[in-house]
């Protein structure tokens, strides 16, 4: 994949010095301690300030087309490596809306296939990722749990309009095993589609997929039908935008989630005299704050109580500098008697040299623990697959041979249609063919994809 060219930007924190050279705000030391304190605090503070030069890439020029998988494509090529399954994710999804079958798969696959390898070993990056002083976004994107559960509801989708039922069975259990280990145990594997899919895809290979079933009515809100291993339709529908990132809390160390309503929260089909419900099955961004448990939630919490400590800490010991600065002087007033015999008082600062000692070293421990804090990064990742929907809806249903013209239309919360949503296509169902009988004597369906969600 190109790389962006780059530029290198030198930033150095000033450090002001004396005649003699020595950084100011050491300077003090000088006279009060040995130089194997001077050096290593030197040493750090020169660290600290070079850690300021930056790498900067070049922003690449892109001209955008108004094409979803185009414009998409072109930031894929142009991407870090650790942003590269997040493209791929996006690319997948305007290219399933826009039929592009083969670039979807070819995407999913390239990306899945990544995730894997990530999951299994971790690399470099997510190692750095996981220190202090590195932000999680450093590591290679894989997504959140809810995300690479819809990568393999994608993929599945596409395997079952390739005839492989099988396969996309493999990642419907896949999608509910991802979401088994949540946070909170409650809401371990309750997706709905998923289950219902898993056992409707083993009734229809001839199996028994009444446990799938119960699974997936047990966890939905609206009522399930029950298997009709003879429909040769199946509908995906999706509507409503999905879920957003966000970094909350106090060092923004917390990865939270907004999902904005949806003006769409159900849809209807109508076809060949048939009117079929399609309520939203599954909530994506109910999926997103049920997430499951994420090892970086305790290294970022983690991040950030080192963060507030070493704030603290700089800042006890810069007031304690202050303190011991003032008490190292105390006035003394004396008399005398001047050159014309007249007598005078005269104020004399004397100096404590042991709490003058005490408010330099107070004042680099300050200094290197506020550098230190700064330097801290337990920001959550936000990076996200931002065009996802929020709503998931299913049918399947029986047509005969031939074409059937066919309206989807999306409704609002008040059981208004909202006629601008309205898509109007046509369903072509081919005649019988005796080479696409499955083993369980069913046909091979006519698989759609129907999506309310702007590219």
């Amino acid at each position: 994949m190109p790389r962006p060219p780059v530029r290198h930007a030198l930033r150095l924190l000033p450090l002001p010095t004396n005649s003699a050279g020595i950084p100011a705000v050491l300077h003090p030391l000088s006279s009060v301690s040995s130089s194997r304190l001077l050096s290593p605090v030197s040493c750090f503070l020169l660290s600290v300030a070079l850690a300021g030069c930056t790498t900067v890439p070049t922003v690449p020029v892109i001209t955008y087309t108004g094409d979803p998988i185009v414009d998409g494509k072109a930031q894929l090529a142009v991407a870090p490596a650790k942003d590269r399954v997040l493209w791929q994710y996006r690319v997948a999804a305007a290219a399933l809306r826009h039929g592009q079958d083969a670039e979807a798969r070819a995407q999913l696959d390239d990306a899945q296939a990544a995730t894997a390898g990530a999951l299994a070993v971790s690399s470099p990056e997510a190692a750095r990722a996981r220190s202090t002083f590195h932000a999680e976004s450093d590591k290679p994107f894989i997504g959140e749990p809810y995300e690479r559960a819809m990568a393999d509801y994608y993929r599945a989708i596409l395997y079952w309009r390739a005839g492989e039922p099988d396969n996309a069975r493999a990642l419907y259990r896949d999608a509910e095993l991802i979401d088994s280990d949540t946070a909170e145990k409650t809401y371990a594997g309750d997706w709905v589609l998923p289950d219902w899919l898993d056992g409707y895809a083993t009734a229809r290979l001839g199996g028994d997929g009444t446990d799938a079933l119960a699974r997936a009515r047990k966890n939905s809100a609206h009522p399930l039908p029950d298997y009709d291993p003879a429909a040769n339709v199946l509908i995906f529908v999706e509507f409503g935008r999905g879920p957003r990132k966000l970094a909350g809390g106090e060092y923004g160390e917390q990865l939270r989630f907004s999902t904005e309503p949806s003006r769409a929260v159900s849809a209807r089909l109508t076809v060949a005299g048939q009117t079929i419900a399609l309520p939203p099955w599954d909530d994506v961004g109910w999926q997103a704050i049920t997430r499951g448990g994420r090892v970086m939630d305790h290294i970022l919490g983690n991040k950030a109580v080192f963060k507030k400590n070493t704030d603290t800490l700089g800042d006890v010991a810069l007031a304690g500098a202050v303190i011991a600065a003032e008490s190292s002087r105390r006035e003394k007033q004396r008399t005398v008697i001047g050159p014309d015999g007249k007598k005078r008082v005269v104020t004399e600062v004397e100096r404590d040299r042991g709490s003058e000692q005490t408010a330099v070293a107070l004042g680099v421990v300050g200094l290197l623990a506020k550098l230190t804090a700064g330097a801290a990064q337990p920001t959550a990742d936000t990076r996200a697959w931002d065009n996802l929907p929020q709503y998931l809806s299913f049918a399947a249903l029986r047509l005969p041979p031939g074409a059937h013209p066919a309206t989807l239309t999306y409704y609002d919360a008040a059981g208004q249609p909202l006629a601008s949503r309205t898509q109007m296509f046509t369903v072509n169902i081919p005649a019988p063919d005796p080479t696409t009988i499955s083993d369980a004597g069913h046909p091979r369906e006519t698989v759609l994809f129907r999506s309310e969600v702007p590219d």
